[in-house]
């Protein structure tokens, strides 16, 4: 594609492209941002807030502690928790270090925890206590030698972090025992660090910041290498398509983030923890959005701006009986993104906060984003958007080659957010890249006549019907419109007379929901071999941590 017919609907102050190369290091934009910002508080965390010098500090604290470990420029160093402070600090110190960061799912079992340390051959870990039980049975089998054990009211003071300490432990009993010899816990490694001076290591565009595992919904989890330009250029990128939300917040107000998705996936970490540091923003840390009661109770207490989620959550808050205890008036920006959103979610949340869901899309293989709906758009579109600035799509048939404007193909993408390649893996890279570059992303997508690209779903989940491709995606935004239906998902299941034939799980919002008027809504919607074979009644759907739906474990029961 020579000609990028998108940049007509971009908004007049976006541009086509922008400096990415102006830091060589994302610990440069993080350091500006430190001493431009230092008075700013950069972190809420239960009540209490954590500011850029703080962060400043600490980080070049732990930073040196880790480098007292003999660790070298380019080892890797794992950091396993949800959204407490110290994750921001950690990431922080391993960059600062000259390490290379490792983000871990804290919900990981000991097998697939093992497989991401032994394959990034991960040297030291930082930890939430809760999880050092996963981390001894596995520990003996990887090369990780130096274990910092965080707690969860660390960095709260003294009184109430032991209290809340005291009672995660004990009350709650949400550590289960373990023993990990050797290890030190996080305040004591801070302390240690304060002792000796942090030598700046010398650090490039071109060297690995960070290895983003891919979910592994795709079979074997692979590490995304992300270099520090890739991460420098999507914060830069979303920061300039976010420019038209953002000026939104009144001159003397400090723009407010919820970070309700975990920071160890990507759009959390980018879109949310990088971005406010950009833009000297404070992210509200939720440790746990599955408490959405207490979540609801944590956001009250602040003005939001900014809220990005996953369809999921939009959902399950949307309809939460709490949902207006929180003053919703200052919202600027509300971005959905990690899975598509459905219409019937984006309806309901304009319907309650005034505010569209504008969705993004990308993966960890793109930093993470690489298209988004325009700031200035005022509903929701049902389309992932258009390319953001430095940004090439095309869609790509079977044998590579580009089809025609409005048929569907293999999303590809080009851009300097793009990984370097899998961790060593060149077979796994060379699948997915191009010749000329562009990253195969396995989503079968189709665009407009204004460059706005729409996902139809992904390659392996279509269904083929008596020779029909039905698409996923399609059918549960359509089923999910129905009175009655919290959630659904739809999959393939073999059928001796059709080949494949469509199941569809259905979680009730009605419990009086029955099966005759889920066929007969289908009838009504779908065309005939859209329909499903097979409709099930559960209590939930089995997701990953950020809220995606797995397809397929649904498939495989």
């Amino acid at each position: 594609m020579t000609e990028r017919i998108w940049l007509s609907s971009y908004p007049k102050d976006v541009p086509a492209d922008i400096d990415v190369a102006r830091y060589t290091s994302v610990v440069q934009l993080m350091e500006e941002s430190f001493q431009k910002y230092a008075d700013r508080a950069a972190y809420s965390f239960m009540g209490k807030d954590v500011t850029y010098a703080q962060t400043d500090s600490l980080s070049a604290a732990l930073a040196a502690y880790l480098q007292g470990l003999g660790l070298a420029k380019g080892d890797r160093v794992a950091a396993m928790m949800p959204n407490v402070p110290q994750y921001p600090v950690a990431v922080a110190a391993i960059l600062r270090a000259g390490l290379v960061l490792v983000n871990i799912n804290p919900l990981y079992t000991p097998r697939e925890l093992e497989h991401q340390l032994k394959d990034s051959g991960a040297k030291a870990i930082v930890i939430l206590e809760n999880f050092g039980v996963t981390l001894e049975k596995c520990i003996g089998a990887t090369q990780v030698k130096h274990v910092v054990l965080c707690a969860m009211g660390d960095m709260l003071g003294l009184v109430k972090g032991a209290l809340v300490n005291y009672v995660v432990r004990h009350k709650k009993n949400m550590v289960p025992a373990f023993n990990l010899p050797g290890a030190v816990r996080f305040n004591a490694a801070v302390a240690s660090g304060t002792r000796v001076a942090l030598k700046k290591p010398a650090l490039g565009a071109d060297d690995v910041a960070v290895l983003q595992y891919t979910g592994g919904t795709t079979g074997v989890s692979k590490g995304a290498v992300l270099l520090h330009r890739n991460l420098i250029a999507n914060v830069l990128q979303n920061e300039v398509w976010g420019a038209p939300l953002l000026n939104r917040v009144p001159k003397g107000e400090q723009m407010t983030e919820v970070c309700a998705l975990p920071l160890y996936h990507i759009f959390a970490f980018t879109y949310g923890m990088m971005l406010a540091m950009r833009v000297g923003g404070k992210l509200i840390l939720i440790a746990n959005p599955r408490d959405i009661p207490g979540m609801f109770k944590e956001l009250a207490k602040h003005k939001i701006h900014v809220f990005p989620a996953v369809n999921t959550l939009f959902n399950g808050m949307a309809n939460h009986p709490d949902f207006n205890t929180v003053d919703w008036s200052h919202l600027v920006a509300c971005t959905g993104g990690g899975t598509a959103v459905q219409s019937g979610v984006a309806k309901i949340w304009l319907e309650k906060t005034g505010k569209p869901i504008l969705e993004g899309y990308g993966l960890s293989e793109t930093s993470p984003t690489a298209t988004g709906n325009p700031a200035t758009s005022t509903e929701y579109s049902g389309s992932i958007g258009i390319p953001v600035s430095n940004t090439w799509l095309k869609l790509l048939d079977d044998d590579g080659n580009e089809v025609a404007q409005g048929q569907s193909g293999e999303i590809a993408i080009k851009g300097p957010q793009v990984m370097a390649g899998y961790w060593q893996r060149p077979d796994e890279t060379a699948k997915v890249m191009t010749a000329d570059g562009y990253f195969k992303t396995g989503d079968i997508g189709v665009m407009d006549g204004r460059g706005y690209f729409k996902i139809v779903d992904r390659k392996k989940d279509m269904i083929l019907v008596s020779g029909f491709n039905v698409y996923p995606t399609e059918l549960e935004d359509v089923v999910a419109q129905l009175d009655g239906v919290m959630e659904c998902a739809c999959v393939g299941m073999a059928d001796a007379k059709t080949g494949e034939a469509v199941k569809l799980v259905i979680v009730k919002k009605n419990p009086d929901l029955t099966e005759a008027q889920v066929r007969a809504y289908c009838k009504e919607n779908l065309t005939g071999y859209k329909q499903p074979k097979v409709v099930e009644f559960r209590a939930e759907l089995p997701k990953t941590p950020v809220g995606k739906i797995l397809r397929r474990e649904l498939r495989d029961k």
